[in-house]
């Protein structure tokens, strides 16, 4: 049973490993079924479908391999068609997790956030050490004057 658990665990390690490098395998494979089901080069619009990804993300993916050559595109009459170029360029890629740009800027955005914090309690450090100076000075001048009275 443990066993069973651990390469389940495993699975989910691999299937939501975000790096290039396993992205492409998973998107040439992907084109491989589907030209073998269909009998037909798939589209990028069936390839997103089957790997659950978004038009968009496909469509990156297809341009980013686009220019490696691992994939290629063929015109048809109603749309492209993709087929795999040369596969072991996968090779070439980096296997490590690859960080979007949108996860850059965030950790930039929360450093600013941190850095616009600390001058926020700086700032309120200073204006309630002079808000003390001040009513440490309007005590000292009551005082001044019950003592002449």
């Amino acid at each position: 049973m443990a066993d069973l658990q651990n390469l389940a665990r495993q699975r989910q390690i691999i299937m939501n490993a975000n790096d290039l490098y396993t992205t492409a395998h998973l998107f040439v494979a992907a084109v491989r079924v589907l030209d073998h089901r269909d009998g037909a080069p798939p589209s990028i619009e069936s390839v997103c479908r089957l790997l659950d990804y978004s038009d968009e993300k496909g469509s990156y993916l297809l341009n980013r391999f686009k220019e490696q050559g691992i994939v290629d595109t063929v015109k048809s009459g109603f749309s492209d068609r993709i087929v795999v170029g040369n596969h072991l360029a996968i090779e070439e890629l980096p296997k490590d997790t690859e960080e979007s740009r949108l996860e850059q800027e965030l950790k930039k955005f929360k450093q600013g956030k941190g850095v616009m914090k600390e001058k926020v309690a700086s700032i309120k450090a200073q204006h309630d050490q002079k808000k003390q100076s001040l009513f440490a000075e309007i005590e000292k001048k009551l005082k001044q004057k019950m003592e002449k009275k």
